[in-house]
């Protein structure tokens, strides 16, 4: 969020903020092959060790250029290409070691559930702590504090014991072939293909919202937040970027949204309706950001964000629970892998055409009309393959 708004500082185009995920998507399919094949092949802990310890420097070189005033557009895209790939690396791993820290397959569902709405919730709430902390420190700090966070992370796992290995006979199979196993039994598996398809066409459709919120924040709320921003601004504290502010408060909202999705799905029972309430994650998600579209006021927009985010997380965290729940466990990272690649590639490149959309027809228009779409195709698949049907999604987990 903070790269967000320095990036719409230094150039004030909305197509940069969709050019610099653009960048982010290059080093994504290879190393995400890759590294769902490590993830099947070397012990999860060390490889997600070794990627912080990368995110850490990553974040603190922007960290470093945003102090020393020396930071230009050049910089922020060489180090989201660097980010992007360790990301690639490490999404995988951390998906498929949430199964390695419980013991028994009763407690299964909810540790996947957690996790899941954990990771979602995360993506919402760093970032609206992010709009407050550039709005009244600047971007700088949000750059430093993120740089921190990760030594935390690094610790936790060191003290990590006592972990499952991987399977040792997989170490002689060859990348190729271990990649070629992983590929067969995603297009074997239908259940797979429609929960892949799924999240690719909302990440690339409806996801996009979150870039272009700077944009809408700045145009479509400038003169309904106004009062509020002076008011905090002016008693309660002091605002270096004041229009930050509005944009802190609204991805704020999201956070909360997505925190009660995320202590919802994560109390689920074994036996949930998961496919009926993926099916009003994903449809909501559309429905409800075709309102924030076209809202004027500041107000009802944070409500509305606010069930923007618990929806998101009923869509993307159940999806994630349903996947990891069904592939068996020798080939868990490799289908992560696919499933992160594919939610990152299509992300970025919804992100990169919206940007360009919004350029030319403004973010309203760019955010509602990948919403209708998305909520086409949502519709679709609840119908032809009654994923809203409650038994059959019902049983069809039970099965596995």
């Amino acid at each position: 969020m903070a790269q967000q708004v320095l990036i719409y500082r230094l150039t004030g185009s909305a197509a940069a903020l969709g050019l610099i995920s653009f960048i982010g998507l290059i080093p994504v399919i290879p190393l995400s092959l890759w590294g769902g094949s490590i993830t099947d092949r070397f012990p999860k802990k060390n490889v997600i060790i070794l990627t912080n310890a990368g995110m850490l420097i990553q974040a603190l070189i922007l960290a470093l250029l945003a102090w020393s005033n020396r930071i230009e557009v050049w910089h922020i895209y060489v180090l989201s290409f660097l980010l992007a790939a360790l990301n690639a690396i490490d999404i995988p791993a951390r998906q498929a070691f949430t199964v390695d820290l419980i013991e028994g397959k009763e407690d299964l569902a909810n540790a996947i559930g957690l996790n899941s709405a954990m990771f979602n919730g995360a993506r919402a709430l760093g970032p609206a702590m992010a709009g407050l902390i550039v709005a009244a420190l600047g971007v700088m700090w949000a750059f430093m504090i993120n740089a921190v966070s990760f030594v935390s992370v690094i610790i936790c796992l060191l003290l990590m014991r006592n972990l499952p290995q991987p399977v040792q006979r997989q170490k002689s199979i060859s990348v190729i072939s271990h990649l070629r196993e992983g590929f067969r039994y995603v297009k074997g598996n239908q259940i797979v293909m429609i929960l892949f398809s799924l999240i690719g066409v909302s990440a690339f459709l409806s996801m996009p919202y979150n870039t272009l919120m700077p944009v809408y924040a700045e145009t479509n709320l400038q003169a309904s937040s106004k009062p509020i921003v002076n008011y905090l601004c002016g008693s309660i504290i002091t605002c270096q970027a004041p229009e930050a502010l509005p944009l802190g408060i609204l991805l704020t909202m999201v956070g909360v949204g997505a925190l009660i999705g995320a202590l919802f799905v994560a109390a689920l029972p074994v036996n949930a309706p998961y496919g009926k309430l993926l099916t009003i994650g994903n449809l909501g998600f559309p429905v409800l950001l075709l309102i924030v579209a076209f809202s004027q006021s500041f107000i009802l927009s944070s409500f509305v964000l606010m069930l923007v985010g618990i929806s998101f997380v009923l869509q993307n965290a159940l999806a994630n629970t349903l996947l990891q729940f069904t592939v068996r466990d020798d080939l868990r990272g490799r289908v992560m892998s696919l499933y992160s690649m594919i939610f990152q590639t299509m992300m970025r490149l919804g992100s990169f055409q919206a940007g360009y959309v919004s350029d030319w027809f403004g973010a309203p228009v760019s955010i509602a009309l990948g919403a209708v779409v998305s909520l086409v195709y949502g519709a679709y698949l609840a119908v032809r393959f009654g994923l809203h049907n409650q038994n059959r999604m019902a049983d069809f987990y039970e099965t596995k």
